[in-house]
């Protein structure tokens, strides 16, 4: 479908600005399911700018068919993957070997990478909730605050669920965008990894020196992880270094000639599909069949795995309804021009509208779809390089904490989070 030709810019502003209002009022105030308050707006962004009706309903099916065809398969084999790996203790055996190496005294930059880690394919909610207790063990066996552990726990995934894929977030932007999700993951765990520092073991050391929260009480009288039933370390590191070095090596092969005779077959075990396929058939036999799971057992848990995976699909295909609509209307070119015209970089005004998303709606899969679609209706993309408001409340429950102290935790662990990692990908935008 070809952009609607108007020279009344005026208008197409005032729709979209009106269409984004629209959809924020009806998440905030009527609370409306993002959903259908994206939908909603979108539609309203293509009516206000006087696109014929055909091309409205034209852009919808636009949006949805070629977002979906992009992430759909990623996002339901990332979730069945990320299962087998929370159901065989594999995040725990991650959490407690990096601990005792990194030992006590540094166990909050252990806490940090394995959130980090393990957020990559399992969502952050069931990371949280599978990893605290030995954030609480620890504050336990060394007297101090739970924040002293807590806090880089929360960072490290809060970075991984937000910056590197196979997690929907980023996935659902590089299809967007039409980047290249090797170098998002490349640029993702080095952005991620400055962000987590800053967030995690530097902030959470800060949080549980002025915050002493004990260990709650019915967590203190819990006995400690049983090692001796988890996976082996290095089986767990091996199954998800599976997908990400098969899209890294797909992604280095198109940029290096010596790679040039094997790079039709790294395109195909590198296609993220198929990379994950394999590492989800590897996890189903070495954290499966090999720790005493039968068939029926394992079915049970993937399909379990997909229940979350329909909203998230559906907020996502919205999001590509939203940025067709913006850009058949015309209006990408019209951002793009005045975003040139102010000279400012595009990393910054993606992370601006991102941020304004973020913190009015608190969905980070949300955020990064609405930004996504409205940047990416903008002309001249292919050249750019890559760069939970209910989180809130599951880690107040979890911690013991009252509002007060979460807010003041949690919310500048997530504006360090985003902040650290925007510096650091506008700084390397002025290079790419």
């Amino acid at each position: 479908m070809t952009a609607v030709a108007t020279p009344d810019a005026a208008r197409l502003v005032f729709a979209a600005v009106a269409g984004l209002i629209l959809l924020l009022i009806l998440i905030i105030k009527f609370k409306v399911h993002a959903m259908i308050s994206i939908l909603i707006g979108a539609v309203g962004i293509g009516l206000m700018a006087g696109m014929p009706l055909s091309d409205i309903i034209g852009s919808v099916n636009e949006g949805i068919g070629n977002t979906l065809k992009g992430i759909a398969l990623l996002v339901g084999l990332g979730s069945m993957f990320g299962a087998i790996l929370e159901e065989s203790g594999g995040a725990q055996t991650l959490a407690v070997t990096m601990v005792r190496k990194f030992g006590d005294e540094k166990a909050a930059w252990a806490l940090g990478i394995t959130g980090l880690v393990v957020a990559m394919p399992v969502f952050f909610d069931a990371g949280l909730i599978i990893l605290i207790p030995l954030a609480f063990s620890l504050a336990k066996r060394t007297k101090r605050s739970v924040l002293y552990y807590v806090i880089p726990l929360l960072a490290g995934l809060a970075v991984g669920h937000a910056f590197i894929p196979p997690t929907p977030g980023p996935v659902l932007v590089a299809s967007m965008l039409g980047v290249d999700l090797g170098w998002v993951i490349l640029i993702g765990i080095f952005c991620g990894i400055f962000a987590m520092i800053a967030a995690g073991p530097i902030w959470g050391s800060i949080c549980g020196k002025k915050y002493m929260v004990e260990v709650p009480e019915h967590i203190a009288q819990q006995a400690d992880i049983d090692e001796s039933k988890l996976p082996k370390f290095g089986t767990i590191v091996g199954i998800i270094m599976i997908p990400l070095l098969l899209i890294i090596a797909n992604s280095v092969a198109k940029v290096v000639p010596a790679l040039a005779g094997i790079q039709p077959v790294l395109a195909f075990l590198g296609e993220p599909f198929m990379a994950l396929l394999l590492a989800t058939i590897a996890a189903m036999y070495l954290l499966g069949t090999r720790h005493g799971y039968n068939n029926a057992q394992l079915e049970k848990i993937m399909t379990k795995s997909l229940e979350p995976t329909g909203m998230i699909l559906l907020v996502t295909a919205c999001g590509g309804v939203l940025r067709y609509m913006l850009q058949n209307s015309g209006l990408g070119d019209v951002i793009g021009n005045a975003v040139a015209n102010a000279s400012l970089p595009l990393v910054l005004v993606a992370f601006i509208v991102a941020a304004l998303v973020r913190i009015s709606v608190g969905s980070a899969t949300v955020a990064m779809t609405m930004a996504a679609g409205i940047i990416s209706a903008m002309p001249g993309l292919s050249e750019l390089s890559p760069l939970y408001l209910a989180c809130v409340w599951l880690v107040k429950s979890l911690v013991g904490m009252d509002e007060k102290t979460t807010l003041k935790t949690w919310t500048i662990m997530e504006t360090l989070v985003g902040g650290v990692g925007f510096l650091v990908a506008l700084v390397i935008s002025f290079f790419a």
